[in-house]
C-alpha cells in the first residue's frame, strides 16, 4: 500500500515550498488534498512526480509548483467566489475550496459528474462542477472575485473577462511556441492588467487558441 500522505508531505516540501510558495492556506490544502484521488486509476503511482500528468485529449493536472504558485499570486480570500475552468478530475477545485468561500468549476461533460462525486467523497462541498465548454465560462453564477485557468492559454475569450469582478483577478499560464509564463490579471475598471508572475508551460486548452486573422 503506498504512503500517500508521506509523498503530499514529500511534494509540498520538495515542490511546493521551494518555489516561494509560502501562504499556509495554500501549504495546508496542498498537505492535505489526496491528488492520487483526482487522476485516473493507472495514474496513481504518478499523482505526486513534479510534472503535469496527462488527462488525454490536451488537457492536464497542472504540476503542483504551477499550481501553487498561481494560487499563491492570486492571494484566494476566505469570503470570495472562483471560478475553476478545466478542474479536470476535481484536484485544483478541491485545493481552491479551502481557499475561498465558493468554488464553481467548469469541465468537459464527460468528466464533469465524475469530477462532482469525487469533490464530495473527499468532503469539498462548496463546489459545483458544470458540465461545459470551459472558453464559456458560467456567466449565470458569475460575476467572480477570481477565475482560474487549468491549463495553457493564447489569448482568454472576451466573455470570461466579462465574468470577472471589477477589482477581481485572474490566472492563466501563457503560451508561446513551446514557452509559457504564468500572468495574474488585475481587473480594474472594466481593463484587465496583465502581470508576469513566473515561467511555467501547460498544452492550451481547446478555446484558448489565438484566433487566425486573415491577410491578404
Amino acid at each position: 500500500m503506498a504512503d500517500f500522505a508521506a509523498r503530499r508531505t514529500i511534494m509540498v516540501d520538495t515542490q511546493v515550498r521551494p518555489s516561494d510558495v509560502t501562504k499556509f492556506p495554500i501549504i495546508e490544502a496542498m498537505v492535505n488534498v489526496p491528488r492520487e484521488a483526482f487522476v485516473p486509476d493507472q495514474m496513481r503511482e504518478a499523482a505526486y512526480v513534479g510534472e503535469n500528468l496527462d488527462l488525454g485529449e490536451g488537457r492536464v493536472v497542472l504540476e503542483p509548483r504551477t499550481l501553487g504558485k498561481m494560487l499563491d499570486g492570486l492571494n484566494i480570500q476566505p469570503d470570495e467566489l472562483v471560478l475553476d475552468l478545466g478542474c479536470g478530475l476535481g484536484y485544483s477545485s478541491a485545493i481552491i475550496a479551502r481557499l475561498a468561500e465558493a468554488v464553481i468549476a467548469v469541465e468537459l461533460p464527460d468528466r464533469a459528474e465524475d469530477a462532482q462525486r469525487l469533490l464530495v467523497e473527499n468532503g469539498a462541498d462548496n463546489v459545483a462542477v458544470i458540465g461545459g465548454n470551459l472558453a464559456d465560462g458560467a456567466a449565470k453564477h458569475g460575476p467572480y472575485d477570481v477565475i482560474v485557468l487549468q491549463g495553457g492559454a493564447e489569448q482568454i475569450p472576451p466573455v470570461l473577462l466579462e465574468q470577472l469582478k471589477d477589482g477581481g483577478r485572474i490566472g492563466a499560464v501563457f503560451m508561446e511556441g513551446g514557452l509559457g509564463v504564468c500572468q495574474i490579471g488585475y481587473k480594474v475598471d472594466g481593463n484587465i492588467n496583465w502581470r508576469f508572475s513566473f515561467n511555467a508551460t501547460a498544452p492550451v486548452v481547446e478555446g484558448f487558441e489565438k484566433q487566425n486573422e486573415f491577410t491578404f
